[in-house]
């Protein structure tokens, strides 16, 4: 309330240190205007001493005292007014009533207190100014007659003076007090400003960090459902020729040409996904340009469906599943309603499901009856895969498994408004289900 502000430091902040000063010029400043000021009470105090009848010591030491307390002009700004006010009629005090209403207008006392203690000082000093200015007149020429002091020449006289000495300091110290706030203002906006832009940044690091991470879980998305499959398939051909090899020779010789047709279409696949991750050189010759992440997710998928002929969709889904029987899997493919065509998206998320699904048939349900199910309905495509207990006859393939074929299948089918369901029957096999919106991705 009665702090002129000029004791914070520059950021802003609350003082530390020097009691309440802030910096050390500033204690300087005012110790060195109050000693000023203590010297002129104390001169002005012999004056004073001599016309109230009192001992010259009394009046220097009262001198003293009240000019000292200018040093308080920065933490009580009013009470050197009011000790200036009440050093009005003993004629001392000037310098102290003069920076006394300095700092009492650029402090941050309520501007009606200022305006009250404004006014009192002005009316003290005009009234002394009035009395002592009649006195000197009538003393100077007591023989001018026509000269009436009593007049209009000393209240004008009076009041020009004391408007000349108190006006100045309450005008300046309005001045600097709106001047400071304005730099507080302005110094606050600044640094809420630095504050925004910094949380600004820190948000788009976060997309950009978020958007590398989403691309390379596509990436990685697409390359585990074009090559797992199809090395899962291997894997499984493998087992069976080292099965089959010197009891059916014939069966062997075909499992060994599906493996290696297999292998070279994973090898075309991912020959294709691996190409578009590397940088790709300047036309000029120059140095290497990195491809962007988002467009290495789109090459990605781009490579994705090119794995066949005609891409991933669901006139692909009967060679799909004649893929798993040729595997020694029983899979039966069932297909309601009538078939019509969909959008890319949802062609290549329903051939995908049905993939992974049956890829994970073959990890871990090794001689497992599968039945596929595909429903066109009116205004959404429905595939299921569900498979029975494994059967313990049938040799394990030990195909590994990474954990990601459920999270990617519910992230694409999530990305296109769909719901996913997966978990265990009560026969003890598992099923996987998907309702696609016919309309997504158009």
């Amino acid at each position: 309330m009665t702090a002129t502000g000029a004791h914070q430091d520059a950021a802003g902040g609350p003082a530390r240190g020097w009691l309440w000063w802030g910096r050390r010029r500033s204690a300087v400043l005012d110790v060195g205007l109050g000693l000023v000021s203590a010297l002129e009470c104390a001169l002005e105090g012999i004056g004073f001493a001599e016309r109230a009848s009192v001992p010259v010591p009394v009046g220097v030491l009262f001198g003293l005292s009240a000019g000292f307390v200018l040093v308080l002009r920065r933490r009580w700004p009013i009470v050197v007014v009011l000790v200036s006010i009440a050093t009005t009629p003993a004629e001392m005090g000037y310098l102290m009533g003069i920076v006394g209403l300095y700092s009492l207008a650029a402090s941050e006392v309520p501007r009606r207190i200022t305006a009250l203690l404004a006014g009192m000082s002005t009316v003290a000093v005009f009234l002394v100014t009035v009395v002592r200015l009649r006195q000197d007149v009538m003393q100077a020429d007591v023989d001018q007659r026509d000269f009436d002091p009593s007049g209009w020449y000393v209240p004008v006289v009076s009041l020009f003076m004391t408007l000349g000495l108190n006006a100045p300091p309450v005008l300046f110290g309005l001045y600097i007090g709106a001047r400071r706030r304005l730099m507080e203002s302005l110094r606050e906006r600044a640094d809420s400003l630095e504050q925004e832009l910094s949380l600004l940044a820190d948000r788009a690091e976060q997309r950009a960090q978020w958007a590398r991470q989403e691309e390379r879980t596509r990436i990685a998305r697409e390359m585990h459902d074009v090559v797992a499959h199809r090395v899962s398939l291997m894997v499984v051909h493998a087992a069976a020729l080292q099965a089959v090899a010197l009891k059916d020779p014939q069966k062997a010789v075909r499992n060994a040409a599906l493996v290696g047709d297999m292998g070279r279409q994973a090898l075309t696949e991912l020959r294709e996904m691996l190409g578009v991750l590397r940088e790709e050189e300047a036309p000029s010759g120059g140095a290497p340009v990195p491809v962007p992440l988002a467009a290495v997710g789109r090459a990605a998928a781009a490579a994705a469906e090119a794995a066949s002929e005609d891409g991933p969709c669901l006139d692909a889904l009967e060679e799909l599943v004649e893929q798993s029987r040729q595997a020694g899997v029983v899979v039966e493919l069932t297909v309601l309603g009538e078939a019509r065509a969909y959008a890319a998206a949802v062609e290549q998320t329903a051939y995908r499901v049905v993939q992974e699904a049956l890829t994970n048939v073959h990890k871990h349900a090794a001689g497992a009856k599968v039945v596929v199910r595909l429903a066109h309905r009116e205004a959404e495509v429905a595939m299921q895969v569900e498979n029975g207990p494994s059967d313990a006859a049938v040799a394990d393939a030990h195909l590994p498994s990474g954990g990601n074929g459920l999270v990617g299948m519910r992230e694409r089918v999530h990305r296109l408004g769909g719901v996913f369901v997966s978990g265990p029957t009560d026969a003890g096999g598992f099923r996987v289900s998907a309702v696609l919106p016919s309309a997504a991705g158009e």
